[in-house]
């Protein structure tokens, strides 16, 4: 008999729908709530590792999103010079084990719609549009009142809503989430046959300039700025401001930069970052994901650890008979340290970018690939 029979996931990302397939699959009743109103809204582009997609296989999509992304076991380095010349190359780590690509680029949306599409085929009781306005604990379960009216009791809430987690406020954590002093750019468009794997470019008016394959027909390029408030900027103008920040690149990026026509699909968020300290929960609410741990996309882990958070969550309710402070415990002591290495990496990189100090990236990679390479 697992710890819990009736859960609530609120947030239906890698974290939120992770541990919801999960639990369901294991008989427990799981609700998920997600405030947007359909599963094709949730992100852009992601890089996987291959710790992530060992977790993927765990839920039961790893075959559809392989036939959906794009694997690769390189990631390339070029010079901000006339050529975009190729410095040199570096075999990524495999951080899942031979199994598996060293790492894979997705559509954020895809990859919420495989599972998505999962948990309801496992059980899980998906509701768009839709979040919690209120909880109330006691000893014996949490009492929820929801954006529609509707309310709800369960034996546990995961709060998996995002970095302004919701769920955070309240349960009354205040945690600050700073900005790295980095903004980036990212937009999307078709994939050049010479584009086979991530290649970064640092230095020219960018701290990195890059991009990822996605698909077979699809790429997501970014470029990183000083952060600024870009929000005035109308779509054509943001279209046009990263177009001109890219023209410094070259190689791959000369054909990227002359399909890139459509402001729709371009954004601009700030590098953020923020680390709860154990516990990550307050009686029979925990945080998982990035409401308890954010970092800049630097080392390309987030999504990993937000897979793993929900992969060693679900596993312990399941194994265990009794929701306690032993599996609370045991869940802190495999969790906890582990994203603290990823996002203090994340931001190390990051802050030497900022400092324009020529860090010894691939050294760094290597260090962090060395700590996720082990199971979570």
């Amino acid at each position: 008999m697992s710890a819990v029979q009736d859960v609530l996931v609120v947030g239906g990302g890698l974290a939120g729908a992770g541990v919801a397939i999960r639990l369901a699959r294991a008989g427990v009743a799981v609700d998920l709530v997600e405030v947007k109103p359909d599963v094709h809204a949730l992100g852009s582009g992601i890089t996987l590792q291959g710790n992530a997609l060992r977790e993927l296989d765990g839920l039961g999509v790893w075959e559809a999103a392989r036939e959906r992304g794009y694997a690769f076991d390189v990631t390339g380095f070029r010079a901000p010079d006339p050529q975009g010349t190729e410095l040199f190359a570096v075999p990524d780590a495999k951080t899942g084990g031979p199994d598996y690509p060293a790492a894979m680029g997705m559509t954020r949306p895809d990859l919420a719609g495989l599972l998505h599409d999962k948990a309801a085929e496992v059980g899980v009781k998906l509701r768009y549009a839709t979040t919690t306005t209120d909880l109330a604990q006691d000893d014996g379960g949490v009492d929820v009142t929801f954006s529609d009216g509707s309310s709800g009791r369960y034996d546990l809430v995961v709060g998996a809503d995002g970095v302004r987690s919701w769920t955070r406020r309240m349960i009354g954590i205040e945690l600050e989430t700073r900005s790295t002093g980095m903004g980036i750019w990212r937009a999307f468009g078709p994939r050049p046959a010479s584009v086979t794997r991530t290649d970064l470019y640092y230095g020219g008016p960018c701290y990195i300039a890059g991009y990822c394959p996605t698909g077979e027909d699809s790429i997501y390029a970014y470029v990183v700025e000083d952060a600024q408030d870009r929000s005035t900027l109308t779509p054509e103008e943001q279209l046009a401001a990263m177009r001109q920040l890219s023209e410094a690149y070259h190689g791959p990026w000369d054909e990227i930069r002359e399909s890139l026509t459509d402001p729709s699909r371009v954004n601009y968020t700030w590098f953020e970052t923020h680390l709860l300290p154990a516990p990550w929960n307050r009686g029979r609410v925990v945080l998982i994901g990035d409401a308890a741990h954010t970092c800049p996309p630097t080392v390309a882990q987030g999504g990993a650890q937000a897979l793993e958070d929900a992969a060693v969550l679900g596993s312990l309710l399941v194994e265990r008979d009794v929701l306690d402070a032993d599996l609370w415990d045991a869940f802190h002591a495999r969790r906890v340290d582990r994203a603290r290495t990823v996002v203090d990496a994340s931001n190390q990189l990051a802050q030497w970018q900022l400092d324009h100090v020529q860090g010894d990236v691939a050294s760094l990679m290597r260090s962090v690939a060395t700590v996720v390479s082990q199971p979570a």
